[in-house]
């Protein structure tokens, strides 16, 4: 009979309520599966020993790095399996049958390191089910939610040395990843009434803005944690190594710039967006807006005035063209927009922002330093529009520099995070020898990370120049992509992205094979 060791935590400074912690120790101690020892990692011994007495459990006095407390309850624990319940900073109770479901579990996939499992979020008295995604090779975003309760193989754990103790932020991620170069990681589902566990909500809604207001030492200690695991796994890009390119379209333009805009129903913010670009700097550019919400969407109109016989057309001004369609499809768009161009260089502006004056000229001043760039990241501010129409600067955000794109190592750091990067522009006989932008023609992509693909293949054939200053505001909105936005629909962009990930690192395995 398999022996499980159950980890879990009790601090006294988080002060959950009575009531939570006793429904933690009832879960624990009304399991139906009996052979169990629990461990508890505390900073109050005295305290934890009166009110976990019914556990009978071992104790390990805590210190801050929380690696170095689960390798000392490691080292006490004597079952096959570890049940690590953290429960820092939610109260978790298990439900009574819960680990007999993870044995089971472990008595059917051998080739198992990890389980994971749906759960039951309690949030203001009210209760969801959270349903998570499946693992797979391309699940390496640090944001991935495994949820609160690992069920892990010990001979797993111990083949990897344990968790290791320098990492002090990302302990779980690092885990799992090194734990997936070994064995398999399993999802056990739940349709309904079958999750494992209860947690108790922070209270913090998604945002996905959230890794970027990640600190600076756990962004980079997470990539420290993608680098070496790509390293292992034969999917790192070093630093200088590029793959072959395709060399079919060559440069046939006639301006600097084309400043491309995809937009469907959006007559309120158009104008704005098209007024950013006419007052940049460089004034040898055009703007292609790509209207995709056929002969009836009102953004066209807005659009038809600022050209030629609009009532704000100006023939000192930069073009303005437009094109309509009745599919609604931003890749399709952006695709047609570079095929069409007369710009040299594509630069991204979305209908809801702006480009920031000198965006145009410091995105192209980039470039000239260095023929063998194929696309330049710049930095953007982050607005946010109110009722009135007004817009002001979100100021508890500072400029976000995207410092994941280092020179050595940010086509790695991409598979680690969500952004791209904003806002880009790419050499547009670059876009079109890597394969132009998706077009929803890949698994779980909806109108969303058009371009992920795209980025991650220019990187690893050219390399990719960066503007540190601000040239271009995002400007957050209720109805706008990049608001707080359901579970349900951050599921369908994580699966989108995902797939993309896996599809990047068995080809970098092909390239770095050969």
């Amino acid at each position: 009979m398999i022996k499980v060791s159950v980890i879990f935590y009790y601090y006294k400074e988080k002060a959950f309520s009575e009531e939570h912690v006793k429904a933690e120790i009832e879960g624990l101690a009304g399991q139906t599966y009996k052979n169990i020892e629990t461990i508890i990692i505390t900073d109050d011994p005295t305290k934890a020993k009166e009110k976990f007495a019914a556990l009978n459990p071992k104790f390990i006095a805590c210190q801050k790095n929380v690696a170095i407390n689960l390798n000392k309850a490691l080292a006490v624990a004597s079952g096959e399996w570890v049940l690590l319940i953290d429960n820092r900073d939610n109260p978790i109770m298990m439900k009574k049958a819960a680990i007999d479901g993870f044995v089971l579990g472990a008595e059917r996939q051998a080739d198992a390191g990890l389980f994971y499992t749906s759960y039951e979020l309690e949030d203001g008295g009210k209760v969801k089910e959270i349903h998570l995604l499946d693992h797979h090779l391309g699940r390496v975003r640090d944001n991935m939610d495994y949820g609160k309760v690992l069920f892990v193989k010990r001979s797993a754990l111990e083949t990897i040395g344990g968790f290791d103790e320098s990492v002090k932020y990302n302990h779980l991620y690092d885990l799992r990843l090194k734990i997936s170069e070994n064995n398999k990681l399993y999802r056990i589902a739940n349709r309904y009434s079958g999750s494992f566990y209860r947690v108790i909500a922070a209270g913090k809604e998604t945002d996905v803005f959230d890794y970027l207001k990640a600190g600076k030492n756990i962004q980079l200690e997470a990539e420290h944690a993608i680098t070496e695991h790509l390293k292992r796994i034969g999917a790192y890009m070093a630093p200088g190594v590029f793959m072959p390119k395709n060399t079919k379209y060559k440069d046939k333009s006639t301006l600097k710039a084309s400043v491309i805009i995809p937009v469907g129903n959006r007559p309120e913010f158009i104008g704005l967006a098209i007024e950013s670009v006419q007052c940049q700097t460089v004034q040898d550019i055009e703007v292609i807006v790509m209207v995709n919400g056929g002969d009836k969407d009102l953004t066209a109109g807005i659009v038809r005035d600022y050209m030629k016989g609009g009532i704000k057309y100006n023939p000192a001004k930069p073009d303005v063209r437009l094109y309509v369609l009745d599919i609604n499809s931003i890749g399709m768009c952006l695709n047609l927009g570079a095929k069409m161009a007369r710009g040299k260089y594509y630069v991204q502006l979305d209908s809801d922002d702006q480009l920031i004056e000198d965006a145009v000229e410091k995105l192209l001043a980039v470039y000239d330093t260095d023929p063998g760039i194929g696309m330049v990241i710049g930095s953007y501010e982050v607005w946010e529009k109110h009722s009135n129409g007004s817009i002001t600067r979100v100021e508890d955000m500072p400029v976000v520099t995207h410092d994941e794109w280092t020179d050595d190592n940010g086509r790695n750091n991409l598979l680690r995070i969500n952004g791209a990067g904003a806002p880009r522009s790419v050499r547009i006989e670059v876009i079109k020898n890597v394969g132009y932008f998706s077009i929803n023609d890949d698994p779980y992509a909806r109108n969303y990370g058009e371009d992920y693909e795209l980025v991650g293949k220019i990187s690893e054939q050219y390399k990719i120049g960066r503007v540190w200053d601000p040239i271009y505001k995002v400007v957050r909105h209720a109805g706008g992509t990049d608001h707080s936005i359901d579970q349900n629909t951050v599921d369908r962009n994580d699966n989108a992205k995902d797939w993309v990930r896996e599809e990047t690192i068995l080809r970098r395995q092909a390239f770095n094979k050969k």
